[in-house]
């Protein structure tokens, strides 16, 4: 048996075991961009939960990068940015249903309008 294989084998082990994730600047900055368009369209921490829930991991996620964890740090982000288009979502959904009505009414009041004038 050569003992070349081993040792390749054993280096690439060791080689493996010393790789460290990299640091997640891209999905960091996917992040804020997500949290800063869920408060565009008007989302409030106050008043949505999920970006209260998304600030909050974001802050972990920073302080996980600042201790190079940055395993953590994108698990956090990640879920962050997921809060922050659900927050971003539910905002929107509830402006649309909220428009959806305002026309609803509005029909209704032309229904009535057209019922008379005959």
């Amino acid at each position: 048996m050569s003992i070349r294989p081993l040792f390749a084998a054993l280096a690439v082990l060791a080689l493996a075991g010393c790789a460290t994730d990299p640091a997640p600047n891209e999905q960091m900055r996917l992040t804020e961009r997500a949290i800063a368009q869920a408060h565009a369209v008007g989302a409030n921490a106050n008043d949505v939960p999920e970006l209260k829930m998304a600030e909050d991991k974001f802050r972990r996620a920073k302080a996980n990068m600042a201790e190079d964890a940055f395993r953590g740090a994108r698990r956090k982000s990640e879920q962050a940015e997921l809060d922050a288009r659900l927050a971003e979502a539910k905002v929107l959904t509830e402006k649309s249903q909220e428009q959806l009505t305002l026309l609803n009414t509005r029909i209704a009041r032309l229904h009535k309008q057209l019922e008379t004038a005959q």
